[in-house]
This record gives C-alpha cells, structure tokens and sequence, in this order.
C-alpha cells in the first residue's frame, strides 16, 4: 500500500513539473530566451533572460520607441522632411542605401527600419531628433534606465556591432513592451511582408523595394512583428510579436546559430504559450466594492471601487477561474478624498496570485465637526 502510494505521489509531480521542464528547456538552441505576456508583464518562460549580450538589430526596438514618443510629444511630425547626412548614408550592413543629401520623410524612413532594419534610416532619424546619433544615444540610454533595463548600454542607434553595446534578453522584452503597448499602430507596418520607398535624389526618383526581415509573420498565424537582428557577435536574434484569442505575447531569442532556429525558437515558445495559458480580464474600473468606516469623519462609512481594470494570466485546464479578496483596513482615518487609495484587490487562479489593483475611495469625507458628532451620538442613542 504505501509502495502504491509512493508511486502515486512520483507520477502526479511529473506530470506538474512537465511543464516547466518542457518550457525550460524550449530554447535550448538560443544563448538566452523569454516569453512575455504583453498585456501584463507576466514571464511565461525565462532562459538565461538576464545575461548580457550583443542584440544586433533589435537595438532598434529603442530607436523605434523614441521616434514615436517624439511625434506623441509634437516634437516631430511623420510628414517632416528629414536630410540624409554622409554619416547617416555610411552605414553599412542592412540599409536602404540612402545617399547623401537625399530628403525622405520620418514616415518613410520609420518604414523602412521596420520593415528593413535599415541602418542609414535608423541613424538618419537619431540625427533629425537628437542633432547628432551620440546625442541620441544618450536619450535611448535615459529611457532604458527609467524602463528599469538594467542590462543595457546602448552605443548606437542601429545595432552595429560595438564595445560595450549590449541587453537582455528580459530588456528586450521590457522595451518591446512598451512599444507595442503604448504604440500599437507599429504592428500595422511590421507585419506587412512588402513594401516601398521612393528615393528622391539629384538624378531623379527611384522606386526601392522594401522585404520584411521576419519569416515569422508568413509562417506563424497570429504574427504581426517586430524586429529581427543579426550580427557577426550577437549570431541571430529575434523580437517577436503575436497574437490569438485575446492574448498577445512577445517572444524574443538571443544568439540563435541560424536565421532558421531563431525563428523555430520562437515560434515553439509562442506555441507553448498559447496552448497553457490564457488571458482573463478583471472587474471593470469603477466597480464599486461595498464600504469602509471612517474614523472621526462627517460620515462613519465611504464607498470603495476598483480603480483601474486589470488583466490577469491564468494556466489553462478545467476547473481554472479567477477568484478574488479584498485587502484593505478596518477603517481609514478622516479626511478622506476621492481617489485616494484605501486597499487593493487580489486576484488568485488556482490559490495562485495573477494580479491586483487599488481600491480607492469614491467620494470625499471631512472631519467631523461638532454638529456631526452630536448627529452621531443621538443617531446611536436612538437605534
């Protein structure tokens, strides 16, 4: 009997743990790998996410996120006509083969770095932005730090191999993030396999054909991005972006040895994220929660509600629903102002935590003064 139960007990922890092994083990062939839920956050798989390491073109992912922030912020305009410096026009590697002198529009050459990964673009927009690509590079260093990317040093704007240029592949991820999320318009144009720009120069216009570097986005259903990269030292690697029911997921790979395996890397890890996870949202902003008492207030109680909605990851499988707590005090000193934080609401999935929010308080409550001490104590006298 207990050599039955001994067995028993073997067999249901790996089938537990065969998921974290199979995940741990899925990109086995990359140098460092993560797999991002990009609604949240959440790390669905980690594999080496911290180390630091050359990412190659997905440096662009920063130059991409800049360049929009400044067209956000009005500092530039996409019908802005940028001239293409020699130094800009000098890069080598993956470019448009712009020239010297040649005008293109921030549109235009936006386009072609995501489509691209054009080098000459990429430097091309520091410059218009930032006056010069070391200046830029500043701002891209300034925003990995307040985006916590704690691995990264950025020495340029477009991936070229360089001392002391380097991420994570956790960073990757953090910055693709915030790309996508605040800018979600860019997946329209990453996930369009063929386009074109026009070169305007002195001997006339030319059509230039524009390719998708991402195999992803004709292979795997639900692709729609985002960048790719490969050097001599950093091998191949890869950002990439789908999504299906509901749910969008950010796959990124470092230091694949074939542009192939990169993409089979994270094309299996978007297939175990799909197949085990899932998305579900919680209550709705504003949904009120019942009440709190407030201590020495012109009122005893104040209404609670949640205030933002969040969405919460969850294992897939029978049986998996969202529950939910309150944690808040007893009772909150007065004054008390409307949205005011007074607790949080956590969500549980299998007893396991996926998310919470702030309670805060709906309305506003002074101090009690005379008058409604008196209310107070007749109104307890009479019940």
């Amino acid at each position: 009997m207990r050599y039955r139960t001994y067995m028993i007990l073997i067999l249901l922890a790996i089938l537990f743990s065969s998921q974290s092994v199979f995940a741990a083990e899925i990109a086995a062939d990359a140098k460092a790998a993560v797999l991002m839920e990009a609604s949240t956050g959440k790390i669905l798989m980690d594999q080496n996410s911290q180390e630091r390491l050359s990412i190659a073109s997905i440096t662009k992912v920063m130059t991409l996120l800049l360049v929009y922030e400044s067209v956000d912020e009005g500092k530039i305009k996409w019908d802005d006509v940028v001239t293409v410096s020699e130094y800009a026009a000098g890069m080598g590697g993956s470019q448009i083969f712009l020239e010297p002198t040649e005008r293109q529009t921030v549109r235009d050459l936006t386009k072609s770095v995501i489509i691209a990964s054009a080098n000459d673009s990429a430097v091309a927009l520091a410059e218009f932005i930032a006056g010069s690509e070391e200046a830029f590079v500043q701002l891209m260093n300034n925003r990995a730090i307040a985006l916590g990317m704690m691995n990264t040093s950025f020495k340029n704007s477009c991936g070229l191999d360089a001392d002391g240029h380097y991420s994570s592949a956790m960073d990757v991820a953090i910055m693709s993030r915030e790309l996508i999320n605040n800018f979600p318009e860019v997946l329209e144009i990453s996930s369009v396999w063929m386009d074109e720009i026009v070169h305007k120069t002195a001997r006339g216009e030319e059509v230039f054909g524009l390719t998708n570097t991402n195999r992803l986005i004709k292979s795997y259903q639900g692709a729609a991005g985002l960048k790719t990269g490969s050097t001599g030292e950093a091998l191949y690697c890869v950002s990439a972006v789908a999504e299906k029911e509901g749910m969008m997921l950010i796959s990124v790979i470092l230091g694949g040895p074939t542009s192939v395996i990169r993409f089979q890397e994270a094309a299996r890890l978007f297939d175990y994220g799909f197949a085990n996870f899932a998305v579900i949202e919680g209550e709705s902003s504003g949904t009120p929660k019942g009440l709190i008492s407030v201590n020495k207030g012109a009122k005893e109680q104040v209404g609670i509600s949640i205030k933002t909605q969040i969405n919460c990851v969850i294992p897939k499988g029978k049986n998996v629903g969202l529950e939910s707590k309150l944690e808040l005090p007893e009772s909150i000193n007065a004054p008390v102002f409307i949205g005011q934080k007074a607790g949080e609401i956590v969500y549980f999935a299998n007893q396991s935590e996926v998310g919470r929010s702030d309670l805060i308080i709906s309305e506003n409550v002074e101090k009690a003064g005379l008058i409604d001490n008196f209310g107070m104590l007749i109104k307890r006298w009479i019940n």
